[in-house]
C-alpha cells in the first residue's frame, strides 16, 4: 500500500520527515496514558526525540511498517506494526503482528482516523503472512477499549501487576 484515502485523509507510509511530528504524538499519547493511570510507564525527558530517531532507524526494516494519516499535508494520526515471534517454540509457530503504538489527534477521533490506520497496517501484515494481530490496551482506557471492541477486536488474555515496594503480601 502506497496511499489510501479516506474522505479527506491519506493514509501513507511514514518518512524521516515524518518522525518528529510522530514523537510529539508518542509524547501526546504517553501523556495520556499517564493521566489514566501512574502505573503505566513515563516517557523520559528526551523521550519524544528518543522515540523519533528509533523510529527513523526502523523505517526501512523489513519487520517494521508505520503509517500516517495525512490531511492537507498535516500528520493527524500514527501506527506502528512489527511482525514478532509471540510465543516460544515449543508452541506451533504462527506468524504474529503487534500493534505497538497509534495515535490519531483528538479532532480527528470518531471520523474514522484510526479503523484507517488499523485497516492499512492490516492490509500490510497481510501480505506478510501474518496471521494474527496483538497489542496492549490500558485497563482504565475506556476510549480505547471502545474502539478496538468496535474493530473487532476481543479480549485473549490479562496482563496483571504487583508492585513489589509497596508491603505486597502474598497468600
Amino acid at each position: 500500500m502506497d496511499r489510501l484515502n479516506v474522505g479527506q485523509i491519506t493514509i501513507r507510509p511514514a518518512t524521516t520527515e515524518d518522525t518528529p511530528t510522530i514523537g510529539h504524538m508518542w509524547l501526546q499519547l504517553v501523556e495520556y496514558h499517564n493521566a489514566l493511570s501512574p502505573d503505566l510507564p513515563h516517557a523520559a525527558p528526551n523521550g519524544a526525540e528518543m522515540y523519533a530517531r528509533r523510529l527513523a532507524s526502523r523505517l526501512h526494516d523489513s519487520h517494521t511498517r508505520v503509517l500516517v494519516a495525512e490531511k492537507e499535508d498535516t500528520l493527524v494520526g500514527f501506527v506502528m506494526g512489527v511482525i514478532v515471534d509471540m510465543v516460544p517454540e515449543m508452541f506451533i509457530e504462527e506468524t504474529a503482528g503487534f500493534l505497538a503504538d497509534i495515535y490519531v489527534e483528538p479532532a480527528y477521533r470518531s471520523q474514522g482516523v484510526g479503523r484507517a490506520l488499523v485497516d492499512g497496517l492490516s492490509a500490510w501484515f497481510r501480505t506478510r503472512g501474518v496471521q494474527y494481530v496483538e497489542w496492549y490496551v490500558a485497563d482504565s482506557n475506556r476510549e480505547g477499549w471502545a474502539f478496538w471492541k468496535a474493530i473487532g477486536g476481543r479480549e485473549v488474555i490479562t496482563r496483571m501487576r504487583i508492585n513489589l515496594d509497596n508491603g505486597a503480601k502474598s497468600e
